[in-house]
């Protein structure tokens, strides 16, 4: 059993391990994508210590490149599933399974949305970003799920306990996967109902559905938080003064846990939940 598992290789995630490494303790870091920063084109100017500006994936990739540098374990892999065990956790990816006895959340606020008509309108009024948190809403009803990868997947499993009236829509993309449900490949031209979701109009076809669950990418941290019982408010997962949410042995930083959305925020949190979670480590 690892000691530290790491979600998200953003600012606050690698430098909480930069500081437990420091400390003797040795993390595993797993992360997909650059974040936020990924698509921000403009120059970062405004941070401590760098005389010219940079773009943020590259900052990132320094980020990352120093964790290894120091030998820091950093997998590039998507984590689809957190699930409680009796004295800790099991990290779940589409290819391997860690068990840990912490987990640090920092892989920073979705950003991810459909821009499709109607969507907005009816997330949260028949449109869910969470199988586990708000399957049991839909039990025996007629349910759509918007994705084509592994955490697709991952919630599909899920949502045949409550459901045996499953479809999946693609979006336009390939479905590399053998499935036992209807599959639409067209691509969602937009979400129609009146107060609540009623169907889903693709390019052709109208699908009469009574809700739909967003399953593209990979989950965030308030997707795997709600599936432990965390505490959210306003999008923000809700941590005590040493980064701990109420879930003993879960910890979050950076931009998930609210405030301003700033790198050196992000930073700060990171080496402030390190010594949170030496601290938790040494005393369980």
């Amino acid at each position: 059993m690892k000691s530290v598992v790491i979600i998200g290789y953003g600012p606050a995630g690698i430098s909480a391990a930069i500081y437990l490494k420091r400390q003797g303790i040795e993390p595993l870091v797993i992360g997909k994508d650059l974040g936020a920063l990924e698509g921000y084109e403009s120059e970062i100017e405004n941070y401590y210590g760098l005389p010219n500006p940079i773009l943020g994936k590259d900052l990132i990739r320094n980020g990352i490149e120093q964790a290894k540098h120091l030998g820091i374990e950093v997998i590039t892999d998507s984590v689809i599933s957190v699930k409680s065990l009796e004295d800790g956790f099991t990290v779940i990816t589409p290819h391997a399974q860690y068990e840990t006895k912490v987990v640090l959340l920092a892989t920073g606020k979705t950003r991810r949305t459909m821009h499709r008509a109607g969507f907005s309108k009816f997330k949260g009024k028949g449109i869910s970003m969470c199988a586990t948190c708000d399957g049991y809403f839909y039990r025996r009803k007629k349910v759509a799920i918007i994705g084509c990868g592994p955490y697709m997947m991952h919630e599909l499993e899920y949502l045949r306990k409550i459901s045996s009236d499953i479809t999946i829509f693609t979006d336009g993309n390939p479905l590399n996967y053998e499935v036992d449900v209807p599959v639409v490949t067209e691509k969602i031209v937009e979400f129609i109902g009146d107060e609540k979701l009623s169907a889903i109009k693709t390019e052709s076809q109208i699908y009469p559905i009574n809700g739909v669950f967003i399953a593209l990418g990979i989950p965030s941290s308030v997707e795997f938080a709600s599936q432990l019982g965390v505490i959210i408010e306003k999008n923000n997962l809700q941590v005590d003064e040493n980064y701990m949410t109420n879930v003993p042995g879960l910890f979050a930083a950076g931009d998930v846990i609210g405030g301003k959305l700033q790198i050196a925020k992000a930073v700060y949190d990171g080496m402030n939940a390190a010594d949170a979670i030496y601290q938790y480590l040494a005393h369980n």
